[in-house]
């Protein structure tokens, strides 16, 4: 953990460095801080940025690293999007589609490790920070089962931005979704259904059928 949390000082140090930090003034003259905004050119530049910070957290773990995978960043685009659309942080999307059925549509044939997600005015290293501090966003950013990670955004006008990481598996069958769910924990209603629910820390949780 030593090691974490030195590289969690690092990451913090070159967010302070990548945010906008000179004040602007407000409609009524007063100070205020520059928003960190994303322009549209600045995709690949972001998430190599995030792949590398992940990779270096999980070797300083021993875990093996993550590869960008188009289909798990078409999957986390869309679910930021869903969520601004919802105003709800939350890992179900406004048809009641799971991070599963997400996979599923963008035709990725792995399973999911995990998704975290994040609603916030922070950077995408500030929030990887924040990620780091909860025991279960924690764990899916330093999943040995992880092969590949999708990582995307959607920014409003006003600058808040939806953050979503997605973690896969290329080599695993995928995972059955359960049926639409109706609360924040679900018990699959079928022994041979996995069923997803969620943590407040914007941690999916995966619930397999026993072997």
């Amino acid at each position: 953990m030593r090691i974490l949390s030195v590289l969690l000082v690092a990451l913090l140090s070159l967010a302070a460095c990548t945010t906008p930090s000179a004040p602007t003034l407000d409609d009524d003259g007063r100070s205020a801080p520059k928003l960190y905004r994303i322009r549209s050119g600045d995709t690949a530049k972001l998430q190599f940025r995030m792949l590398d910070s992940v990779n270096a957290l999980r070797s300083a773990q021993g875990a093996a690293a993550v590869e960008l995978d188009p289909q798990l960043n078409a999957a986390a685009a869309t679910h930021s999007r869903d969520m601004s659309l919802q105003n709800r942080p939350w890992h179900f999307g406004s048809d009641g589609s799971s991070p599963i059925d997400r996979l599923q549509r963008v035709g990725y044939t792995g399973s999911l490790v995990g998704e975290n997600i994040s609603e916030t005015y922070e950077t995408e290293l500030e929030t990887l920070a924040a990620w780091m501090e909860q025991p279960d966003t924690r764990r899916t950013i330093l999943s040995p089962q992880a092969r590949d990670m999708g990582f995307a955004w959607f920014q409003e006008r006003n600058g808040k931005i939806w953050w979503t990481m997605v973690m896969g598996n290329p080599s695993n069958t995928p995972l059955i979704p359960a049926a639409n769910p109706s609360a924040s924990r679900l018990v699959p209603p079928d022994p041979e259904e996995t069923a997803i629910g969620e943590t407040d820390e914007g941690a999916v949780i995966i619930t397999t059928p026993a072997s």
